[in-house]
């Protein structure tokens, strides 16, 4: 009898161990539950977040003050230079004298551009280079650095036809935007 018991014992706990390896229905219902409240939770989330960025667009819209826009014939930038000229630096002196005149708590966000010859990577770098000229020289003006960003949109957004090169020194620009 005693033989048959040793024999039987290690069948026996080697069923139990399979038995309990096998998931119940209740702790495979729980298990699926708790993974559909978490993916509830970051549904919530994002629509939380979207509802916020929605928001603080709409509260953007209506700040914006005016523009300045540096790609006219004396101010264009000269190819692959972020370089001001000196009539350049002029109108950025005179933009820089009528926001500290004015005395208004403005954000200006300098945005870069380029025309697209090169690569985008290095266009982008290019017109935040000119964008960071223009805001350095904001700054040397007295415009506070805080109150400024930059931004660069390398070749994209052109204002004229890149098949040219009237065109392209056209795109090659900033564009300094006065937000309230």
């Amino acid at each position: 009898m005693m033989s048959h018991i040793l024999k039987i014992a290690p069948v026996a706990a080697l069923s139990a161990l399979l038995l309990s390896g096998c998931a119940t229905k209740e702790y495979v219902d729980s298990r699926v539950a708790s993974l559909n409240n978490r993916i509830d939770g970051v549904d919530r989330t994002a629509q939380d977040a979207l509802s916020r960025a929605t928001a603080a667009q709409k509260l953007a819209e209506g700040k914006f003050v005016y523009s300045v826009v540096l790609s006219d014939e004396s101010v264009k930038f000269p190819f692959a230079k972020a370089d001001l000229s000196p009539t350049a630096e002029t109108r950025l002196a005179e933009l820089a004298k009528r926001l500290i005149t004015d005395n208004k708590n403005v954000y200006l966000e300098i945005q870069g551009y380029t025309d697209n010859v090169g690569t985008p990577a290095r266009n982008l770098r290019l017109g935040q280079a000119r964008a960071d000229a223009a805001m350095l020289y904001l700054h040397r003006q007295g415009v506070p650095a805080n109150r400024m960003a930059t931004v660069s949109y390398g070749e994209a957004q052109p204002v004229a036809p890149n098949t040219t090169a009237d065109g392209r020194a056209k795109n090659r620009r900033i564009t300094v935007v006065v937000l309230n």
